[in-house]
């Protein structure tokens, strides 16, 4: 295993120092943030993370909304890194006070298809934003992908032919490595031949942009500047990165999980984020989040223990103290095109095609994601995905579906067939069929006053077994119904209510309004026993005389019977 934990470390340790270097500068800070942010989050994430692929330092998301954040705060350069160090100590906060009261429960709520457009949507944007790279091109930086796309298209007549040669044999190399060099570091590889392959053309005269050098010295640690003014204009952007953060780690953690068949403890991944970010501040670094380039490719450099992680840091350690001027040596257009590589792996069109055809609301997801994940920056897809999500689901469950039942000849309940010409007081038993929380109330109680209003229904029996989830709103509907019931003259009984239900209806009094008798609880030892005691109940109180009822798995008992059994009326 160390072996392999050592190719994919170096892989990711290669990439992983240009690329910190970049996101330092998207954000206004300067370029040794990055790199060290890229080895304090390999470390620590390696020893308190619960992923094996996933790797923590500074992205594209993350440095984007710190810039933002800044802007807005009309920070000067020298400012952002006066607050850098408190920012990073409220981020790490959030995340660990998270872990601890379970606010990690807000990713059940992130389904596939959010994951699968974001992560589209963010490979999209990795490829077009190398592409000028590749062309050597000269285009302002765009946060989104149309953006990036526009000036692109307005710079094509700066297209550079070599680096496009060099791109070009760049690729090739690569896919030869990945073909028949599988058993050594291909990235490293790859730019240690761009490199030399660099310095040949140099010295015939042709020259390609450059990767900027990081000089050797030491390692410097951060102030803390601490005033509670400063607290509160970084709140609000330690909250929007901390919960960004989250999602995103979480998303990739979870992706490449389900690719390898292994499980992600999101809880400790939280936790291990704030640890990261707690370092980070006294080491000087900048936000860390979960790298969708740099996690994939340490998955696709055969990765199998954290251990990949840690050697990713340790080289990141030795690289930012003494290989710095190294870099400067690689060229752009080799780095872009190995970028670009890892961006297209990212997109699988298998699952993008199922998650279109399976149903509906997976669909409209994936599209909204991955259309805002193209047209706005990448936080705000994902916020765009998870609302619709959310409301997707709510739209789902919020229509509580009302059946009537019967018990047929076999003693079995089963949907009713009441004939339109019953002349005698009529008896409904009503199914409810979903959740009755504050999302569902409307339907519900439109459903039950159609019933109540019947001429020919003069009692109803409202069985919840299949409503487990009652909230204040659903039990309050219900009061009103039940007090609106007894206006007109019908009756209203409850069945099948379990222990939690229950304490809910006698805390909003619906209990003391239809009375201990007319409600029965919930008998698993017998799924029909509270409906067939109800049914009593009720032809006892509109004195209709009924052929015996025949229970599930019982023998027939007569109506005058009173068994003693733990789900007869409430007060008994």
């Amino acid at each position: 295993m160390l072996g392999a934990d050592l190719k994919a470390g170096s892989n990711v340790a290669l990439l992983d120092f240009p690329q910190g270097m970049a996101y330092a500068m998207i954000a206004g800070l300067p370029v040794n943030f990055g790199i060290y942010s890229s080895a304090l989050g390999s470390i620590t994430g390696a020893c308190f993370g619960s992923s094996r692929f996933l790797m923590l330092g500074p992205t594209n998301a993350t440095a984007v909304l710190l810039l933002s954040g800044f802007l807005s705060l009309n920070l000067s350069p020298e400012q952002r890194i006066i607050a850098m160090p408190l920012l990073l100590l409220m981020v790490a906060l959030f995340m660990i006070v998270g872990a601890l009261v379970r606010a990690d429960l807000i990713i059940r709520y992130v389904s596939r298809s959010v994951i699968t457009g974001y992560v589209t949507a963010a490979a999209a944007l990795i490829i077009v934003k190398q592409l000028k790279n590749v062309a050597g091109i000269t285009a302002p930086p765009s946060p989104t992908f149309v953006e990036s796309v526009v000036a692109l298209g307005r710079n094509l007549g700066s297209v550079d032919g070599v680096s496009v040669l060099f791109s070009l044999g760049t690729l090739t190399v690569a896919l030869i490595c990945r073909r028949w060099l599988k058993f050594l570091p291909n990235v490293a590889v790859t730019l240690v031949v761009a490199g030399l392959a660099a310095a040949g053309l140099r010295s015939q005269g042709i020259t390609l942009p450059l990767l900027t050098s990081v000089p050797v010295g030491s390692w410097p640690l951060s102030g803390l500047t601490f005033s509670y003014s400063l607290v509160q204009q970084l709140f609000g952007i330690a909250a929007a990165i901390a919960f960004l953060s989250l999602l995103e780690s979480v998303s990739i953690a979870k992706s490449l999980a389900a690719q390898a068949g292994d499980r992600v403890n999101v809880r400790q991944q939280m936790f291990s984020m704030g640890i990261a970010n707690a370092v980070n501040a006294l080491g000087s670094g900048m936000p860390v989040s979960g790298s969708l380039t740099r996690s994939t490719l340490n998955y696709e450099s055969g990765a199998r223990t954290p251990v990949s992680s840690l050697c990713s840091g340790i080289l990141l350690v030795i690289g930012a103290l003494s290989l710095g001027p190294l870099i400067g040596l690689i060229p752009q257009a080799a780095l872009a095109t190995l970028v670009i590589m890892v961006g297209v792996s990212l997109i699988k069109p298998d699952t993008i095609r199922l998650l279109l055809s399976v149903t509906r609301s997976d669909s409209i997801t994936f599209l909204v994601t991955l259309v805002a994940g193209l047209l706005f920056p990448l936080d705000t897809a994902i916020y765009v995905g998870v609302s619709v999500s959310v409301l997707l689901f709510l739209r789902k469950v919020s229509n509580p579906e009302l059946v009537e039942y019967d018990f047929n000849q076999r003693g079995e309940l089963a949907q009713a067939r009441r004939p339109e010409n019953a002349v005698t007081p009529a008896i409904s038993i009503m199914h409810l069929e979903g959740d009755l929380f504050f999302g569902a109330t409307d339907a519900m109680e439109e459903q039950l006053r159609q019933l109540t209003n019947h001429p020919k229904i003069k009692a109803i029996i409202l069985r919840l077994k299949n409503a487990p989830n009652l909230d204040a709103t659903g039990a309050l509907a219900l009061r009103d119904l039940a007090q609106q019931a007894q206006q007109r003259g019908v009756y209203l009984l409850i069945c099948g209510a379990t222990p939690p239900v229950l304490r809910i209806l006698r805390k909003v009094g619906l209990i003391e309004v239809l009375g201990p008798r007319n409600v029965f609880r919930y008998t698993p030892a017998n799924v029909t026993l509270s409906t067939r005691n109800a049914l009593r109940r009720a032809q006892e109180l509109l004195q209709v005389k009924s052929a015996d009822i025949m229970l599930l798995g019982t023998t027939p008992a007569s109506p005058s019977s009173n068994p003693k059994r733990p789900d007869g009326p409430i007060g008994r």
